[in-house]
């Protein structure tokens, strides 16, 4: 855009348009052109600035008088033919519309060269421009949702142009935890410095099997004590589907059999593991049968697991 663009033009509207009208229309053009909807729109982005840019200074009652008064009545091609009221000219003003890294200054830059009302102004820019204030809301998620990232839809009250529900997709990012909060900047009350965040807090329904540890997950893997002791393969659900897991022979219970990689990665590209965790199942009314064959099991392997821990007799 180039510079020393009339505000008005940029919200298109009168220059005689009410406070209301003026409001109205940058909610519905920030709204347009939002970075969130016009995601890698450079052209979208530099009239999202623009239009604030614009509110910035017609937003402001005071600033918009201002602006009316030493604006010559409406847009200029060379702002340095403007004067003000005594005939004093403007030297070399530059009312720049295409610089707006710091949209706070955006008035002092108007006068930045004529050091008119120079106090005041850095009063009024400290103290007029809060943003609006933050919005809470909370999301529940699978297990599924949180471990993979997600997009909702969410209806927020009271926070479009005509005060009715504003719709948003937000983007949940992947490895959220229980608890865990999300902000998305700018979809906040509207205040005059902008709107505040939205703050979203993300519960995670419990999975039937899996758990969390960080970005690892937990299962539990049942085995027989035979299969324990021979060792074997086993089916087991991953978040990717399922899977095999090698049992070596021997195996405790307790023991923990890892499969790198297989956990949960977070929004940087970390990744945890899954871990599979031995729990012998130990029969609890065995047959008759089963009791002597242990017995005799006891006596051919001639076990004391308790040997060396220096307190059995």
């Amino acid at each position: 855009m180039s510079v020393n663009k009339d505000p008005y033009q940029i919200l298109g509207v009168r220059r005689d348009a009410t406070q209301e009208e003026i409001k109205q229309a940058y909610r519905r053009l920030a709204k347009q052109y939002h970075p969130d909807r016009n995601p890698n729109d450079k052209s979208a982005e530099q009239r999202f600035k623009e239009v604030h840019a614009a509110y910035e200074v017609l937003g402001d009652p005071e600033r918009r008088a201002q602006y009316d008064r030493f604006g010559a009545g409406g847009p200029a091609p060379d702002v340095r033919t403007w004067t003000t009221s005594t005939g004093f000219p403007f030297e070399d003003l530059s009312f720049d519309f295409g610089s707006l890294g710091d949209l706070t200054s955006i008035f002092e830059q108007f006068f930045s060269r004529t050091g008119v009302g120079h106090g005041r102004r850095r009063s009024t820019a400290r103290s007029a421009m809060p943003r609006g204030a933050d919005l809470e809301h909370t999301i529940e998620l699978s297990f599924e949702e949180a471990a993979r990232g997600t997009i909702r839809e969410l209806r927020l009250p009271g926070t479009d142009s005509t005060g009715g529900a504003e719709q948003i997709r937000v983007r949940i990012p992947p490895g959220v935890g229980d608890g865990q909060r999300v902000r998305v900047r700018g979809k906040g009350q509207e205040g005059p410095g902008g709107r505040g965040d939205l703050m979203i807090t993300c519960r995670v329904r419990p999975h039937p099997y899996f758990r969390r540890e960080g970005l690892d997950i937990l299962l539990d893997l049942p085995l027989t004590f035979s299969e324990a002791t021979l060792g074997t393969q086993v089916e087991i659900p991953t978040l990717e589907g399922f899977t095999v897991v090698k049992v070596p022979p021997g195996t405790s219970s307790g023991t923990k059999l890892r499969l790198r990689g297989r956990g949960l990665r977070d929004r940087n590209g970390q990744s945890g593991d899954m871990y599979a965790i031995v729990r012998i199942q130990v029969p609890k009314e065995p047959s008759p049968r089963a009791r002597q064959l242990l017995m005799e099991l006891e006596r051919e392997l001639g076990q004391s697991p308790r040997q060396n821990l220096g307190w059995s007799k």
